[in-house]
């Protein structure tokens, strides 16, 4: 249980304005520290009195040393509940055997207790620390950056070309800096290694007897679940890079997407050309019982909220659609419709419960086919959306995927980033209204289907329609936290 530490480490991110207030490096190399240690410390059994004594004992030593906090949310500290970096460190060996036992697979009693809860709030506050509202501190931490030079990305790191037909879908693993795959409509996916150089290519994963639409890592990046036009889904080992698993689309057809249940990597889902969404057990292959779905059109991107209670679905005729997951059983619940523009694609999903300290609401980042890309306010517990922005890119008939800045607290401004069918990687901060996007990116030469961040935004991937992945580097010194 990590519980208190990320609690501990909330604790000292808010109380880090107050030291050294004249040098902000040495707060981030601070912070950067702490986080580091109290990983560790997590990794180690701990009797739980002890941890929460210590808590106890460390906020009044801060309070005393520097006064009360000033946040208004500091009460809120006891609704913190475990993050998904606990969740991951269980995923390895659950994966190995791939015998984990019925749906549950390894989500334990107090997961499902705390999944429980009702309120929209306490869902998202849940997975993550929400910031308060005074952004001085973040900006403080981040050394007083604009968002421009702290997504001045310009310099190619490496390119790849070893995919013979368009790349659909760019994914750095999880809390990795080095590590990058790729899937392809040539049938394969590839692991490829950027730090430290020279950049290469790990493994071709060859299997597949038709192009790979979409793909993603479990927690702990030792699977990669894969899905292809060629009708199934597999699962294959990293380290090996080998299949351990096809598994055939029970509505024998072509799959469009995939995702993993993000508190339960037994589960995933997949959406295909039928119009279908089906929950999959992992452990035995089948559907979950009560996991299948009917929508309007082709079931091209899924994604979930990060408490893993709400899936969202978009598919090809304008249409996102919201279900209500229950993660012991795998049952979807289908909650609303939304329109996001009627006859045009919805290509990609993103989810996250905020942005930053400017940027508070649980939002939803959507591609769709209107030459916009859009930013949605999740408004209720089950998945209603209220449109906030949009911000122009070209899109009109590639499946062209976006996504969140992964920095989230410290700094100014709320970045996303989306690829384009004008061959450039946009940059656009949600919290301006004018004049949003804050950099571009000139490289390639063919629509830019996917773009994605390492974990700590010191390298950019971008793939496009002919094959190529471009691994952009920021400029300057490549220090994000």
């Amino acid at each position: 249980m990590a519980a208190v530490w990320q609690q501990v480490l909330a604790l000292d991110a808010k109380y880090n304005a107050y030291r050294a207030p004249n040098n902000p490096q040495f707060r981030t190399l601070y912070i950067k520290r702490r986080s580091q240690l109290l990983r560790e410390n997590a990794k180690t059994e701990h009797d739980p009195s002890v941890r929460r004594e210590y808590m106890k004992m460390r906020a009044q030593l801060l309070t005393a040393r520097y006064g009360s906090l000033p946040f208004s949310d500091q009460g809120s500290m006891r609704s913190r509940t475990v993050s998904l970096r606990s969740v991951s460190r269980n995923t390895a060996e659950s994966m190995d055997s791939l015998n984990l036992g019925g749906n549950d697979g390894w989500l334990g009693k107090h997961h499902r207790r705390h999944l429980s809860s009702g309120s929209m709030k306490h869902i998202y506050d849940s997975i993550e620390v929400v910031p308060t509202s005074v952004a001085e501190a973040s900006r403080a931490m981040a050394g007083g950056k604009t968002v421009s030079e702290n997504y001045a990305f310009a310099g190619m790191h490496h390119i790849f070309d070893q995919h013979s037909a368009s790349v659909s879908s760019v994914k750095f693993a999880n809390d990795d800096k080095s590590r990058v795959a790729c899937c392809s409509m040539d049938g394969s996916l590839s692991i490829c290694q950027v730090i430290p150089p020279p950049a290469t290519v790990i493994c071709m994963l060859k299997g597949h007897t038709s192009g790979v639409m979409d793909f993603v890592w479990s927690l702990s990046n030792d699977v990669i679940l894969s899905v292809s036009l060629d009708g199934t889904a597999r699962l294959w080992a990293v380290a090996a890079g080998s299949c351990m698993r096809v598994i055939n689309n029970p509505m024998e057809c072509e799959i469009m997407s995939c995702v993993f249940q993000p508190l339960n990597n037994n589960m995933f889902v997949i959406g295909d050309i039928r119009c279908n969404v089906q929950v999959m057990n992992m452990s035995t292959g089948k559907p979950c019982k009560g996991g299948s779905s009917k929508i309007t059109g082709r079931v091209l991107c899924l994604a979930f909220d990060p408490s893993g209670r709400i899936l969202w679905s978009g598919d090809d005729k304008g249409f996102i659609h919201s279900f209500t997951f229950d993660v012991a059983s795998g049952k979807l619940n289908k909650a609303k419709r939304i329109t996001v523009c009627e006859g045009h694609a919805v290509t990609c999903i993103s989810a996250r419960s905020w942005i930053s300290r400017e940027a508070r609401d649980p939002s939803l980042l959507v591609n769709c086919c209107v030459n916009s890309l859009c930013l949605f306010k999740i408004v209720s517990e089950d998945g209603a959306l209220q449109l906030k922005r949009k911000f122009p890119i070209k899109q009109r008939l590639s499946t062209i995927r976006s996504a969140f800045c992964p920095l989230m607290s410290f700094r100014q401004g709320a970045c996303v980033i989306s690829g384009s069918e004008d061959m450039c990687v946009y940059f656009f901060d949600i919290t301006k209204e004018n004049k949003p996007c804050v950099n571009k990116l000139l490289g390639h030469s063919a629509p830019v289907l996917d773009v994605c961040f390492n974990c700590d935004e010191s390298l950019l991937a971008s793939c496009d329609a002919q094959g190529m992945v471009i691994i952009w580097k920021r400029e300057g010194k490549q220090n994000m936290l």
